[in-house]
């Protein structure tokens, strides 16, 4: 019984983890059109952020607030990167989506080329607070307390974003703009800054991904972000590609999946479960999870 709780709570923690970064890819694709390939680098750039702020900034420990503080400057940092790219070399290039395929797999590899270049290549120990470390029994299996961290803020994540979607002003535009953009250009209001707004919470949401995953996964590396991508990807065209409770629906299962296949079989066939999975859904339902049947 216990190992099923600490597999079952530890997968829940993975697939919160999946989903911090599926729902900027679901959010910049569904409401602007935008594949976005370098989507992993915003979360290296966040993991390495909070780690360069913990180790240098006067205040940004491993310690509680400390930690808080770190992880804070981690995300301003993907999300003014987000910003700045969409506002050079994304906002040129709407409606040309082999361009923007082009320039974002590009750019992806330029930004982890530039990280291993001023860091190396070699993992850094990530410098997670004590309790995070420690654990907590929950029917009998000692659980990592960093799952549940993974758990609250992809739980929080969600819901903001639903909220924010329909009950503001910019959620209400930016489902305009996505449905008839040039009406609402024509009613005054600028699409451009909403889209801009859009990457940025995506590139928030991905840096976010990658602070709380180096606190999951103990350390940091240029390529993280790149491997966290594919299973990110698989999660937003299972769940359904504009999609963001469907997003969530398929984090859960690709990581519950992926921890009991591991677990009880052999390690590696987890990662075949969920290409299995993502098979499976796109010969059944195309459209993924949340497709309606005709």
């Amino acid at each position: 019984m216990s190992t099923i709780v600490l597999l079952t709570v530890t997968g829940l923690g993975l697939a919160a983890l999946y989903f911090l970064v599926a729902s900027g890819l679901s959010l910049i694709f569904g409401l602007m059109g935008v594949l976005n390939f370098a989507h992993g680098a915003f979360l290296t750039i966040g993991a390495y952020g909070t780690w360069w702020a913990s180790e240098n900034l006067p205040g940004a420990g491993s310690g509680g607030w400390g930690f808080a503080f770190a992880v804070a400057f981690g995300v301003a940092v993907g999300t003014v990167v987000a910003a700045l790219i969409e506002l050079l070399l994304i906002r040129p290039l709407y409606e040309r989506h082999i361009e923007q395929v082009l320039v974002t797999v590009g750019l992806s590899l330029a930004l982890v080329a530039l990280v291993r270049a001023i860091w190396g290549a070699d993992p850094r120990p990530f410098p997670a607070p004590a309790w995070a470390k420690d654990t907590t029994s929950v029917l009998g299996a000692s659980v990592p307390n960093d799952r549940f961290l993974l758990i609250g803020s992809a739980v929080v994540v969600l819901l903001a974003v639903l909220a924010f979607l329909r009950y503001t002003r910019f959620g209400l535009v930016i489902r305009a703009g996505v449905e008839n953009r040039s009406m609402v250009t024509a009613l005054g209001i600028d699409v451009r800054r909403a889209f801009t707004l859009v990457f940025a919470i995506g590139g928030a949401f991905a840096a976010l991904a990658g602070a709380l995953g180096g606190v999951y996964l103990g350390s940091i590396s240029p390529g993280q972000g790149t491997s966290l991508l594919i299973f990110a990807f698989i999660v937003v065209v299972i769940g359904g590609m504009s999609s963001i409770t469907g997003a969530a629906v398929a984090a859960v299962l690709v990581g519950l999946v992926q921890q009991f296949a591991n677990y009880y079989a052999a390690s590696g066939v987890g990662d075949l479960s969920v290409v299995l999975l993502l098979a499976v859904v796109l010969l059944t339902r195309p459209g993924g999870l949340t497709a309606r049947v005709a």
